[in-house]
């Protein structure tokens, strides 16, 4: 497996594999070609049908300009590779192609070019979470130890550069009620929630609250703001609002929230190499069922859950995740992704508790939903794998001004 620095990632939003990941990409080509007369870049699959929405365009030019440069849309053309598919070409100035470069933006804001990830070194030696189990038995670590064990020594700094600005995307979220920029002029709720949760009583104000600070990362995101990806910008609400949740109400430590980190970073490493975290390739059960796994073993080792109550909470949070569709409303990550982010972390939440309960024991593995995640996703239509032509996406609200 990689690193999990390929989980966690800080970049703008609203989509980690529709605008980190090409954004990255047109970075690279143009250090090859900085003399070049001028660019074009064909997005095909999905990218090119949400694109749009999702401000592609936007972030390929960022770092293309201020050289001329076309984009060609061509969501007819789906490559067999990865949907989310780009060409890119240097042209001279009379127009002649001097070089091209097809290139796949696979989830996470991770780039490939048809034969395996850019920029993605292998660092662990184990693929399977039952491979790693029994390792970490054998040594007697615990899941944030087996990371800290294979990852470089600056592992624990950029966790905790990772933890800052989960909690700045949350002060920012909360300080802004501005409308989401779209034809579909959502009104921001986050710092309405938050006031509203303030006022509750214990419980109520402890799980509202939980909702109000993913709708502050998840509205940072669609505003086109710096998140991180965890494991994309779609489900960036989850873990910080869990994370931020629990070491406000609970006291944790940031070298608690770092482990933390480590151990969700790992188990959602295992779904990225054995499955997919895209939402073009899997559905948003690769995104939102991902960081609802993440999110729940990070809770779980917070209280004290040994490994097999941790396992167990990430194969829940998964289980009750399977089939879920991404077909957002004019290509915006918005309606649903934005209340599908706080109903995550409460899952998380909940999943993590009942597990707590548990000794661990259960008998669908985490491997084997996983597995399981990824055929389900193979199954589902194109239609429902951010197209934006199934679901949700083809009914006609976006008059209506408001969710």
């Amino acid at each position: 497996m990689d690193s999990i620095k390929e989980i966690y990632k800080i970049g703008v939003g609203p989509s980690s594999s529709h605008t980190i990941g090409p954004n990255l990409a047109a970075g690279q080509f143009r250090s090859r070609h900085p003399d070049a007369a001028s660019f074009r870049v064909t997005l095909y699959g999905s990218l090119a049908a949400t694109g749009k929405g999702h401000m592609t365009d936007k972030a390929i030019l960022r770092e293309l300009e201020p050289t001329p440069t076309q984009i060609v849309w061509r969501e007819d053309i789906v490559p067999e590779f990865h949907t989310n598919g780009m060409l890119f070409e240097a042209l001279s100035a009379e127009g002649k192609v001097e070089d091209s470069w097809t290139v796949y933006s696979i989830g996470g804001g991770t780039i490939s070019d048809g034969t395996q990830r850019i920029q993605s070194p292998r660092v662990y030696e184990m693929d399977s979470l039952n491979e790693i189990q029994k390792y970490i038995e054998k040594e007697g670590l615990s899941f944030w130890e087996y990371v800290f064990r294979y990852e470089d020594k600056d592992i624990r700094d950029y966790l905790l550069n990772v933890w800052e600005q989960m909690k700045k995307s949350i002060r920012e979220g909360l300080a802004n009620d501005e409308r989401l920029p779209g034809c579909l002029h959502v009104r921001s709720k986050a710092k309405q929630y938050f006031i509203r949760a303030s006022g509750m009583k214990d419980n109520l104000r402890s799980r509202s609250l939980v909702i109000s600070y993913a709708l502050a990362v998840s509205e940072m995101n669609a505003r086109g703001g710096i998140v991180v990806t965890a494991p994309t910008c779609g489900s960036c609400g989850v873990m910080p609002a869990v994370l931020y949740h629990l070491s406000t109400a609970h006291n944790f430590s940031d070298e608690d929230i770092v482990k933390a980190l480590a151990t969700a970073g790992l188990f959602g490493n295992v779904i990225r190499t054995n499955a997919s975290i895209s939402g073009a390739e899997v559905g948003c059960q690769g995104e939102v069922g991902s960081a609802c796994v993440m999110a729940a073993v990070a809770a779980n080792q917070l209280f004290g859950g040994s490994p097999q109550q941790i396992e167990y909470a990430a194969e829940m949070a998964m289980e009750h995740n399977l089939g879920l569709t991404c077909d957002p409303i004019c290509g915006l990550v918005q309606i649903p992704c934005i209340e599908r982010n706080p109903i995550a972390a409460l899952r998380a939440l909940d999943v993590s508790m009942y597990s707590l309960l548990s000794d661990g024991k259960h008998i669908v593995s985490f491997d084997k939903i996983v597995d399981t995640m990824q055929r389900t996703g193979k199954d589902l239509s194109s239609h429902y794998k951010e197209t934006a032509i199934g679901g949700l996406a083809m009914l006609d609200i976006h008059k209506r001004g408001e969710e």
